[in-house]
Formats: C-alpha cells, structure tokens, sequence
C-alpha cells in the first residue's frame, strides 16, 4: 500500500484543561497510527489568537503535524476530528513532490532556490 506524505494542521478548542490538550493531540496521533500511519513531525503551537472569531472564541491550541499514510487513511482521520467536541478546525494538505522538496529542504535548514530568485530580481530592480 502507497503512503503519501501530509500536513495537518487542527485547532483544539482552547477552553479545555492543559492537560487535555495532550489528550486531543494524542487522540490524532493514534488515529493516523491506527489506520496506517506513521508520524514524522508534531509541532504544537500553543494557544494563539485567531484571526477571527470562532465559535465565539478568540484563541485556540494549534497543532501542526506532519504524516505519511495511505490515501485511505485520510477519510477516517477527518471524520473522527470532525466529529469530535474538542476540535474546533482542522486543514490536511497532500504534499506534491515540488512541496515535498520544499519540505526537505527546510528540514535542512536551506532556503530553496526560487526565493533565492526572486531575492536576487529584486535587488536588480531596486537598483
């Protein structure tokens, strides 16, 4: 079974106690080892201002993590965070091999070349 790579990126709502939180997190986790996955990244964002109200709330807990798993896989994890009380929003990108590359590349801690491009143009029309 092919496993394609994945960003998600889910807002816990932020009323829940701290140690929620990690219950919520862990709940996602299991979820995308449960149906194939395995876990290559978690980076949690803490609570954070949201651009506009949601739900009648200014600030959720984010989460952001990245994943491969089987194209299937994708279609349980959402329901299961959608259905859930404590999720409050959640975006899951597909990675192409143009952002794939993108990825590995600032793992690396590499900036890739087309921002070295466009930097370079602008210097040219500044002067």
């Amino acid at each position: 079974m092919k496993k394609f790579f994945y960003e998600l990126t889910y807002i816990i709502d932020p009323v829940l106690e701290e140690d929620k939180f990690k219950e919520a997190v862990d709940k996602v986790n299991k979820l995308i080892e449960d149906n194939g996955g395995e876990i290559i990244e978690i980076d949690e964002w803490g609570i954070r201002k949201l651009a506009y109200e949601m739900d009648g709330k200014g600030n959720g807990y984010f989460v952001n993590l990245y994943f491969e798993a089987p194209a299937e896989a994708i279609g349980p994890i959402e329901r299961n965070i959608r259905i859930s009380d404590e999720f409050m929003r959640y975006l899951t990108l597909k990675y192409d091999a143009k952002m794939l590359k993108h990825y590995d590349l600032r793992k690396k801690g590499e900036k890739p070349a087309l921002i070295d491009e466009v930097e370079e143009e602008e210097e040219e029309t500044e002067d």
